[in-house]
């Protein structure tokens, strides 16, 4: 009997130990971190909802309610991180921009730094280009690229002619980037390097004009911008990867812990999928290759649409139908009353692919079960991407949930097919601030007024995203909400106060909208248990500060997966 007893003792001993081995050898628990002490909205539901705490642990979030459960949740040990009276929400989630420009830009000069450059007319933007010429000692025979060019901030309200930048720069090839990104304005040295000359035939869905001395103007919009892109020069690998940090803190200094890189160029994904551009990600990055991609994608078994590695994955698909209704470039049902980028009328744009091909193209991707995105700005284009979906049969109850970037001149009818489908519009509110003016220009004030009809898409039973086009408008999420709050032009007209959004439902367009828009509404953009620690911290409530000042409100601190990432 003692015997038994002993070799039980002994039984339950080693029992013990190897328990203990085994606790000793699991890897330890993470430490948690509870937030507090400020206003913290979830964006959890249709209505807002805030709670006094948050715990963090492991790069998720474990609990979200009150600071006594979490702090007994969090267990001894945690760390505390006290906002001192600041509002956290999920952070930001963008919905359309062009990341990879922010690696190429910065050797150029961007027009809307007013630090690099001052103008008000044609004479004085020559002047500025001189001067940063002068400044980066760019030698005879070089490149001089110049982003974010607008005709409309010239007091001429007209292009730059070809003649008056040879006359400046006769031994430089000078380069204008539209700020659309749908066209160029270029000289003499820069047409011979890209190859082109009176002879070159107009690509279908281009845009070539001729002067009255038939000479080509310099004009190069929508397709044949695409004769010129491959001849640009492009940075070298280590200039990308040295850019990569700079490129992300425009995003994280703003509250974004998602980007996007919104047409996807063959190099550009390349390098943004190599393991040394991942490894030196801090915020997640969807990749949309642009469909001129699509040959080489569809020829591989598994690309990976979907899933990410380290921060990034390809989202989907990108096609263009139309340009940019403030260069005068969008497809629409009516006229421009100011005639063709050239100046000639009759004029309403044209598809920039041909209709056919679009829904041959879109159909390869969507038997794959990847995801469509389709850039379409007037109505027209709007028609057209709806005859394509429904050429495909797709329906909301399918779920594919096709994206239309920027939906911008959409026609009240439209809505219903867009529901029919399960379309997420992509608006892009900076538009009623920036050209609303320029619209008025071109439209009737009741057609202007429906631009990104937020509410009445919302009415319809869609899921609406806000974006900023970035570099086409500058990555603001603060000037973002409150163009889609105020809707309100650069000289003080509201275009459509019948669509201006509240404080919350411009944050659910920066949040929530884009989370589904990507099949990630259970990952991130809202604070709930288990999705994603992403977190955007600022220094007042936007649920409680007056639509004037929205605009003023800082972002303090933009938080990945529990680590800061950026702060004030």
């Amino acid at each position: 009997m003692r015997f038994l007893k002993l070799a039980g003792l002994a039984g339950a001993l080693a029992v013990t130990a190897t328990g203990a081995s085994l606790a000793a050898r699991a890897p330890a628990r993470p430490v948690a971190t509870i937030w507090h002490g400020g206003t913290i909205i979830t964006m959890d539901g249709d209505t807002p909802q805030t709670v006094e705490a948050v715990v963090e642990r492991g790069g998720k979030i474990e609990y979200v309610g009150s600071e006594r459960q979490a702090r007994k949740l969090a267990g001894r040990g945690a760390a505390d991180h006290d906002l001192h009276g600041a509002t956290m929400l999920p952070g930001f989630i963008d919905a359309h921009s062009h990341f990879a420009v922010a690696l190429q830009s910065a050797s150029g000069l961007d027009l809307s730094d007013s630090e690099q450059a001052q103008f008000k007319d044609v004479p004085s933007l020559i002047g500025a280009i001189k001067a940063f010429v002068a400044r980066r000692a760019i030698p005879a025979g070089g490149w001089v690229i110049v982003w974010q060019y607008d005709q409309d901030d010239l007091a001429e309200h007209r292009h730059v002619t070809r003649k008056e930048l040879d006359a400046a720069f006769p031994d430089r090839k000078v380069v204008l980037l539209h700020v659309s990104l749908h066209g160029m304005v270029v000289n003499s040295a820069a047409l011979a390097a890209f190859g082109i000359d009176e002879a070159t035939p107009v690509p279908p869905g281009g845009i070539m004009p001729k002067d009255g001395e038939g000479k080509l103007s310099g004009l190069l919009f929508e397709q044949a911008m695409y004769l010129a892109m491959p001849k640009l020069p492009q940075p070298t690998e280590q200039e990308k990867l040295a850019a990569i940090d700079a490129a992300q803190q425009r995003y994280m200094r703003t509250g974004y812990t998602h980007a996007q890189d919104g047409a996807t160029q063959p190099a550009d994904l390349a390098f943004l999928t190599s393991p040394a551009a991942r490894e030196r990600l801090k915020i997640d990055l969807a990749l949309l290759p642009f469909y001129s991609n699509l040959p080489a994608l569809l020829k591989q078994k598994d690309p990976g649409f979907g899933r990410y590695q380290g921060h990034v994955k390809l989202q989907g698909v990108k096609f263009v139908l139309d340009g940019s209704p403030q260069a005068r470039t969008a497809y629409f049902t009516r006229d421009y009353a100011n005639g063709s980028p050239d100046g000639h009328h009759p004029w309403h744009g044209q598809p920039v692919m041909d209709e056919a091909k679009f829904q041959a193209m879109a159909k390869q991707v969507n038997d794959r079960g990847w995801q469509l995105f389709v850039h379409a700005n007037g109505d027209a284009a709007i028609d057209m991407a709806i005859r394509g979906f429904d050429a495909l049969g797709i329906k909301a109850a399918d779920n594919r949930r096709p994206i239309v970037i920027h939906s911008q001149f959409m026609r009240p009818d439209q809505l219903a097919a867009y529901a029919r489908i399960g379309v997420g519009p992509a608006f892009f509110s900076n538009h009623t601030y920036y050209w609303a003016d320029v619209h008025r220009s071109n439209f009737p004030a009741d057609f202007v007024a429906f631009i990104s009809p937020f509410k009445a898409a919302r009415a319809a039973g869609l899921i609406p995203s806000n974006h900023s086009d970035f570099p086409v408008t500058a990555l603001d999420t603060m000037t973002m909400l409150w163009t889609s709050m105020a809707r309100t032009s650069m000289t003080g007209v509201v275009s459509g106060a019948d669509q201006q959004l509240s404080a919350y439902e411009g944050l659910q367009a920066l949040t929530t909208g884009p989370a589904w828009q990507i099949f990630e509404e259970n990952r991130k953009g809202r604070l709930h248990a288990g999705l994603l620690a992403d977190f955007v911290v600022l220094d007042r409530n936007p649920l409680t500060t007056p639509l004037d000042q929205i605009r003023g409100i800082k972002v303090i601190e933009t938080v990945k997966e529990g680590q800061t990432v950026w702060h004030r």
